[in-house]
């Protein structure tokens, strides 16, 4: 019967004679199956009954097991990426949590997909410090007060710009009465000694001035100056009040002056008059390849005098920040005696490319005293993190590597945020023009 000719004919085919195991042709078979890798759980569960199978012979369960050792072998091996000896001290200051290892998950299984569960896991974002202005303080900073109107133009005869106060419109109350008394304050930066104002006009929120002002400055030097309005309410019987400002940078922003030219501007809220710094001009210059950030600080114009005798002695410190902390300082030499010098030095920063966006700098022009504490003029910050200017440098310098670029930036006031790293900068610094992981001891 069919039946039975196939049982008859199963236990022969299943399993074969001693003999036949024995053969060369069966264990050179073996052999070949051996590299196939689709045969590794066949194999596995050969081994795992050998033990109580001794039709299976010892020379094919050693290759079995030498196979299995040398594939678990190479799913194991991991190698980690050669990284450049100047970023080692970089990569120690950052937090633990920025710390990326490199993972080998093996040939076979991809990295399995991460549950969505917290508990266990850190969540930097909730470490994070709040700045201490707050939205508030944003919100009041772009908050108008108004608008003003006037008019720019310049006499070539007499080499003299004429500003032209029209009138303000919308302006806030600052009295009792639900009106104010304004008038206006004009300066023509960096020069302060010479101020001009408007007439006050008694309880109005929509002063009509119509009056001329007069600066005499060579044609070549307006592109360096910049225009300053400041609104004030007046009061007979304290401090006058401080409704908000305008400033203009670009004199030729509305036309080239060469006829009068009507400009309206919003009136930023202020609480006083915001002091010109002066300016810093410096390059930016990174190399993804060696992993190299240049800063050439090139020079500063109209800094504000510090001293007694009308003059700084200014100097140029570059911090490398990370999420706030700081991680590096460098600083340039000091110049004596100037509120326009010039440096052309270079301070170097060894950043990984990885980490270009976590990072910032903090642009410090300092007035070195040698006696007390050094005092900042001001600061400016690229990154980016950063805001305006310093946020565009830092992304053209990521869009041209290997090219140096330069602007000219405006120092401001330290915030409160950085009043904690101000106390802290004001004791490391010192005429020498290299960083030192402790701040020398002052004389």
């Amino acid at each position: 019967m069919p039946w039975r000719n196939k049982e008859a004919s199963s236990p022969s085919s299943a399993n074969p004679p001693l003999e036949a195991l024995q053969s060369p042709s069966f264990r050179g078979n073996m052999a070949d199956k051996l590299k196939d890798p689709s045969t590794l759980g066949f194999l596995e569960a050969a081994v795992k009954i050998s033990h109580t199978s001794p039709d299976i012979p010892a020379e094919v369960q050693m290759s079995v097991k030498e196979h299995i050792m040398r594939h678990t072998r190479l799913q194991r091996q991991t190698t980690e990426p050669a990284s450049s000896t100047r970023h080692t001290s970089f990569k120690r200051h950052l937090p633990r949590q920025m710390h990326v290892s490199s993972v080998d998950y093996g040939n076979e299984l991809p990295p399995a997909a991460e549950q969505p569960t917290s508990i266990g896991r850190i969540k930097p974002e909730l470490y994070k410090q709040k700045s201490v202005d707050g939205d508030d303080a944003k919100s009041e900073a772009t908050k108008s007060c108004g608008k003003i109107n006037f008019s720019l133009r310049y006499d070539y005869e007499t080499e003299t710009l004429i500003v032209r106060i029209l009138k303000a419109f919308d302006l806030p109350a600052k009295d009792f009465c639900g009106s104010s008394d304004p008038y206006v304050k004009i300066y023509l930066l960096p020069d302060r000694k010479c101020k001009l104002q408007t007439r006050v006009h008694r309880k109005t929120l929509n002063p009509t001035f119509d009056e001329n002002f007069h600066f005499p400055v060579p044609y070549e030097e307006l592109a360096d100056r910049k225009l300053h309005l400041s609104v004030f309410d007046f009061d007979r019987f304290s401090r006058h009040d401080m409704i908000g400002e305008v400033i203009m940078d670009n004199l030729f922003e509305a036309s080239d002056l060469s006829r009068e030219t009507s400009i309206w501007k919003d009136i930023q809220y202020a609480t006083s008059e915001s002091v010109d710094l002066g300016e810093i001009m410096f390059s930016l210059c990174y190399l993804p390849t060696a992993g190299r950030l240049t800063l050439t600080v090139i020079k500063c114009r109209n800094l504000k005098a510090m001293d007694i005798t009308g003059y700084s002695d200014p100097y140029v410190k570059v911090s490398l920040l990370c999420d706030g902390r700081r991680l590096k300082k460098k600083k340039t030499t000091i110049k004596k005696n100037t509120l326009n010098p010039v440096y052309n030095e270079a301070i170097i920063f060894d950043i990984p490319p990885e980490n270009m966006d976590q990072v910032s700098l903090l642009i410090s022009v300092m007035d070195y005293d040698r006696v007390g504490h050094n005092e900042i003029i001001g600061v400016c910050r690229v990154g980016i993190n950063a805001e305006g200017l310093g946020r565009d440098h830092w992304n053209e310098m990521l869009a041209y590597p290997r090219k140096p670029i330069a602007h000219w930036h405006s120092l401001v006031e330290v915030k409160k945020s950085f009043k904690e790293w101000q106390g802290r900068a004001a004791s490391f610094d010192s005429e020498s023009s290299c960083p030192s992981p402790k701040p020398p001891p002052t004389p």
